[in-house]
């Protein structure tokens, strides 16, 4: 039986792909420098401590040099990249007010549903800047704080400026730095002592404008035995010009509190995604990590966990799909700081026509960290003879009285598996589909029924009509 294979480039990613008009009140000139650093300032009316930090991360980035390890980032020109654009329109807190055009693109990605339907708060960024924010009255009545960060600077400052960009500080690496130069957008949610949030608050960052840059801020603080699930979504066109994300998570979590970070990112194949995700989590505290990466031409992404308290736990559930002209380097890095801390990693990913998935993670055990648990499994499956898949696992220990366990798969799709659906009357597609939803079936049910949706649906479009 001939078999058949069709190579597809650009696929069609539906709604991801529709194009804005664009539109814009102000844009930044392209590149970097004092001036657009200024400017950007001023667009935004802010305290002259942020101003003096924007202008000191601009001269660290311009002291670092450009990662030589990892992804090729030789393409990627920042004199050619527009890294401040605020939309046509102020932020709003209904729909109702949202302009059209952003409306129409936030109503196809299902935001304003999946808030009627299934979150209690949303903020939506539309390439720099929040465009719509609104969180359930119970949970400003229960003390919860969730606004776009630039509200937050203004009236939450003391809290912004104690925390911002401490734990992910500009002298961490170039892109760091860039984004404490230009960041814009993003959110702000602090959650009192004690307070559990039942149902999730998500923000969700759409990049419209070709040769963009989007640098949103998210800043989260989950105060003592309070619990909160918050979900992040992205997404962006595919445009024949380079687009850079390098946005900032900095999650603080505080004793015996707990937090899910759930993302789904879908950027298009012009993307650069060099963000920075990093917690810090207290005595018997505990962040979970649940994160999906299929988009972008080159993902450099590794979230963090420090587990600084005792007691303290992390969970890491992650999947990888590198398709066509794809690099995906992804992973995560946990610290045990602190005895009797555990953490949990559980990282799948998926390449095929030639994508590169390249899953790179670290763990580190201090010499104080007595009586730690660490389970790591890292599963690889390639698609085709093009794909490449690499696994580089770190591990630094510097104690023995720990109980460390690490397993790593790397393989292809098994022609015997695809035979025997095919002689039970599946045909070859779906049955590749169906090994290949059974291979990620332990991350999608850790998703909100909206997102494992989501995430089948992305799959079905990177499977569909390009393997073989």
């Amino acid at each position: 039986m001939e078999r058949k294979k069709t190579n597809i480039e650009d696929i069609d990613r539906g709604i991801y792909d529709i194009k804005d008009e664009f539109t814009y009140k102000y844009k930044s000139d392209h590149g970097l420098s004092r001036e657009v650093i200024l400017e950007i300032s001023k667009e935004k009316n802010e305290p002259q401590w942020m101003t003096d930090f924007r202008l000191k991360s601009l001269e660290i980035y311009n002291s670092m040099p450009v990662p030589a390890w990892g992804a090729d980032l030789k393409d990627l020109d920042m004199d050619n990249i527009i890294t401040y654009i605020r939309p046509n329109t102020e932020m709003k807190h209904s729909w109702d007010d949202v302009p059209d055009d952003i409306k129409n693109t936030f109503e196809r990605l299902g935001l304003p549903q999946a808030e009627r339907e299934s979150l209690a708060g949303v903020g939506a960024q539309y390439d720099s800047e929040v465009v719509y924010h609104n969180i359930r009255k119970e949970l400003v009545d229960a003390g919860i704080v969730f606004m776009d960060i630039e509200s937050a600077l203004m009236e939450h400052e003391d809290i912004v400026k104690e925390y911002f960009m401490k734990l992910v500080p500009p002298q961490d690496h170039k892109f760091a730095a860039l984004h404490g130069a230009v960041w814009s957008g993003g959110s702000f949610v602090y959650v009192p002592e004690g307070v559990n949030v039942d149902i999730p608050l998500q923000s969700y960052f759409r990049l419209n404008a070709p040769g963009a840059g989007q640098f949103e801020h998210t800043l989260i603080i989950v105060e003592k035995g309070a619990n909160l699930h918050f979900i992040e979504g992205c997404s962006a066109p595919q445009y024949k010009v380079n687009n850079l994300h390098a946005g900032c998570v900095e999650l603080f979590v505080k004793e015996d509190a707990t937090l899910r970070y759930s993302t789904i990112e879908n950027w298009s194949r012009n993307m650069y995604n060099l963000n920075t995700k990093r917690a810090l989590v207290d005595k018997n505290g505990t962040i979970e990590w649940v994160s999906g990466s299929f988009g972008s031409k080159v993902s450099m992404l590794y979230p963090m966990s420090i587990l600084k308290g005792e007691g303290a736990r992390s969970e890491f559930t992650g999947i990888t799909f590198a398709s066509t002209g794809q690099y995906l380097d992804t992973g995560t890095k946990v610290v045990h700081a602190a005895p009797n801390t555990t953490s949990t990693v559980n990282s799948k990913s998926i390449s095929k026509n030639g994508g590169h998935a390249f899953y790179r993670g670290l763990l580190k055990v201090t010499k104080d960290a007595h009586g730690s648990k660490s389970t790591i499994s890292c599963e690889s499956l390639m698609l085709d003879n093009e794909s490449k898949s690499d696994t580089l696992p770190v591990i630094e220990l510097y104690n023995d009285d720990i109980d460390i366990g690490h397993e790593a798969k790397i393989g292809r799709i098994s022609d015997e598996a695809i035979f025997y659906l095919m002689s039970r009357g599946i045909d070859e597609e779906e049955a590749k589909a169906m090994i290949v939803r059974g291979f990620v079936e332990p991350i999608t049910k850790e998703l909100p029924l909206e997102y494992a949706v989501e995430l089948n649906n992305l799959i079905n479009i990177e499977l569909e009509g390009s393997i073989g």
